[in-house]
């Protein structure tokens, strides 16, 4: 019998409306397919739905961070704020025609593979159920808060939360804010808030390396040029400086010992010794650890912020939390009204936790025991027509992360493509393919700046930093093309 191939109509199901979500669906039915977009909230978004606090700003300049068929000229800085890009991505879902293919209110519970059918069955939290031959999941990687054991939290009289659910009915202006964690989200919240509060104190557990960065707004003329030439905006996202400085970061945190990782650590070294005038609070503000270790702080406004007189950099450890405010170990009490917990996510979740069965039964959450992984951070074995976009073990870095999943959606539409050729009817990674993936990957990790001595997100359970540890280059070698003898191809349609 010969083998033949006959053109098939596919059904896709997208998990979660986020940025890489809103790229699949657009993406998809730009290509004529038949997508539906599954979000478990009100409202698309995702990071940038979820958090709403002030000075919340993106690291990746603005028109660098949008899609590359829909750029910008609406933005106000050079580095935009939440809101104008929770706007951006709402307006272009819109303007593709996505909206009507969202179902919101349908958080996605359970995935099952039917090897017999070659198709998931999609379980909801609401009861109901759906089929797709296709599963994008695009549930981004930060978005389950992770809350501090504290002791007493629970007793505070004032409000506490955690950054990602922001309670608009807060004390801020005049009154006394406590912040515990320094990473973005926390540098930012301080710095946004230290010019309203009467008191506000920063809880460090250690210190962050802040790198200086450019900051402006732009002009309505400016806005207006951009308006009318978009390759105004293409000089900014295609600037070949500011590519230059991505390949460079890359360049420095997997080669810890070169000129690259040596001019990062100068420029945080000499932001630090220039900008902070206090030799005491200088101090406070030192690492002990090596710069990027720890994903890296751009702020343009930090060291001013906590240099004003009404904020105070507190490096004692917390010994609990009373009705009044935070105790500490050598027992000062900083009273306060309002507690925000900038504690971070857990960075291991991704899909979870939807239980996800493949081929056989298998168990996304026996697959990922040890710590979360995807072959290439696409796919995962024995989990055939299920693809990640910004999945384990992808790059996490200060880059644009549409980038990323434009770029991964480069090489999941290849793979798609066997499937609507019909020359089969399940793709999965071998385990053998993936398990020579992860060899080199941890190995390579290891060597990288994220695992020269600091506690970060990057780390997985075991210690391995979780990120992509070559060069950006290598992963756009990579996403280039798939190695289709690393796949397994099943049910190849016969005649």
């Amino acid at each position: 019998m010969a083998k033949h191939t006959e053109s098939r109509a596919l059904r896709y199901a997208v998990i979660g409306a986020g940025m890489a979500g809103i790229l699949a669906g657009i993406r998809l039915l730009q290509a004529g397919e038949a997508v539906t977009v599954y979000e478990k909230a009100d409202r698309l978004g995702g990071t940038w739905r979820e958090n709403r606090y002030p000075g919340l700003t993106c690291d990746v300049p603005a028109h660098a961070y949008t899609y590359s068929f829909e750029p910008y000229a609406e933005w106000r800085a050079y580095y935009a704020t939440g809101g104008e890009i929770q706007g951006y991505f709402e307006k272009t879902a819109e303007k593709y025609g996505l909206m009507p293919h969202i179902r919101f209110g349908h958080e996605v519970v359970s995935c099952v593979w039917d090897e017999d059918e070659a198709r998931w069955t999609l379980g909801f939290g609401n009861g109901g159920t759906a089929t797709a031959d296709v599963v994008i999941a695009a549930s981004g990687v930060l978005h389950h808060p992770r809350m501090p054991e504290i002791p007493g939290l629970e007793s505070f009289a004032g409000r506490a939360f955690h950054s990602a659910r922001w309670d608009d009915a807060a004390q801020l202006d005049g009154a006394r804010v406590g912040v515990i964690g320094n990473g973005s989200t926390g540098v930012q919240i301080v710095s946004a808030l230290s010019q309203r509060a009467e008191r506000l104190v920063h809880f460090q557990r250690s210190p962050q390396w802040i790198m200086p960065v450019p900051y402006f707004e732009y002009s309505e003329e400016q806005r207006e040029a951009f308006r009318r030439d978009t390759a105004l905006i293409d000089a900014i996202r295609y600037d070949k400086d500011y590519w230059a400085s991505i390949n460079r970061f890359t360049q420095a945190i997997t080669h810890v010992d070169g000129p690259e990782i040596a001019a990062i650590e100068q420029l945080c070294l000499d932001n630090l010794e220039t900008s902070v005038k206090d030799p005491v609070l200088r101090e406070k503000l030192r690492p002990d650890y090596r710069a990027a270790c720890k994903r890296l702080i751009y702020s343009w406004s930090y060291y001013d912020a906590v240099q004003r007189p009404a904020v105070f950099v507190e490096r004692q450890r917390i010994a609990g939390i009373e009705p009044e405010g935070v105790r500490m170990a050598d027992g000062t009490l900083h009273a306060l009204d309002t507690l925000v917990l900038a504690t971070g996510f857990h960075a291991d979740r991704f899909i979870r936790p939807t239980q996800v069965l493949g081929r056989g039964g298998a168990s996304l959450d026996d697959a990922w025991r040890v710590r979360p992984t995807a072959y290439y951070a696409i796919g995962i074995p024995d989990f055939p027509n299920f693809f990640m976009l910004n999945g384990p073990t992808g790059p996490v870095g200060n880059f644009s992360l549409i980038d990323i999943a434009e770029r991964q959606w480069g090489y999941i539409d290849q793979l798609l493509d066997l499937l609507r050729r019909g020359e089969t009817r399940a793709i999965a990674p071998s385990h053998a393919a993936h398990a020579d993936y992860e060899e080199r990957r941890i190995a390579a990790a290891r060597t990288t700046i994220f695992g020269s001595g600091c506690a970060s997100w990057y780390l997985d359970a075991t210690g391995v930093p979780a990120s992509w540890p070559w060069s950006y280059e290598a992963f756009a070698d990579a996403m280039a093309k798939p190695v289709l003898a690393d796949y397994e191809v099943r049910a190849a349609a016969l005649a």
